[in-house]
């Protein structure tokens, strides 16, 4: 796993179990906000479920599964990016995001996410990476239009969060479209 400057402060590093305390504080900060689309904010309780959780991902690293990266501005982690699988095989991975309020508005998720695609398939040779996000969460689709993904369709009624089911847009690049994408 990597670790980068974003600019202006930020910085992308690999979340690990040691950082368990500081990965549930941040949780603390952001819970509500983050909560409302993604699962990750009911998951990471406190500090115990926090290890326990990157623990799993630990465990997905070394498997070349998974992986998980915080986004840290001016010290202080304020989100992350993951690809919640990983399939060499196929070549595929599916990408994913969280951030607390006081990150919004600073472009951290679409450059800490082109980042690790960039990553995933100059480094890996991953040729499709997927993007999940509700019909509901209309910042989580603008990064993926950012990104310049395209939309294959909606999956109805897929994501059970909170006791609700969300429709989930699915989203998509090519690592051909990718390269194109950097290169122009």
């Amino acid at each position: 796993m990597f670790k980068t400057s974003l600019g202006e402060g930020a910085e992308l590093r690999p979340l690990t179990p040691d950082l368990a305390e500081e990965f549930a504080t941040h949780m603390d900060r952001g819970r509500e906000f983050i909560g409302r689309h993604v699962a990750i904010a009911d998951v990471v309780a406190d500090a115990d479920a926090a290890r326990r959780f990157l623990e799993t991902y630990a465990d997905k690293a070394a498997a070349d599964t998974g992986r998980i990266w915080g986004i840290w501005l001016d010290g202080t982690l304020v989100g992350g990016v993951l690809f919640r699988a990983m399939d060499f095989r196929m070549e595929t991975a599916e990408a994913g995001c969280w951030l607390e309020p006081a990150a919004l508005g600073k472009g951290l998720v679409t450059r800490a996410v082109t980042a690790i695609i960039d990553w995933a398939v100059e480094v890996r040779g991953i040729h499709r990476v997927d993007w999940w996000a509700s019909t509901r969460n209309a910042p989580s689709i603008a990064v993926a239009e950012r990104l310049g993904m395209t939309k294959e369709g909606v999956v109805r009624e897929a994501y059970l969060h909170r006791g609700e089911r969300y429709d989930m847009e699915i989203w998509s690049v090519l690592a051909p479209e990718w390269r194109a994408a950097r290169d122009a």
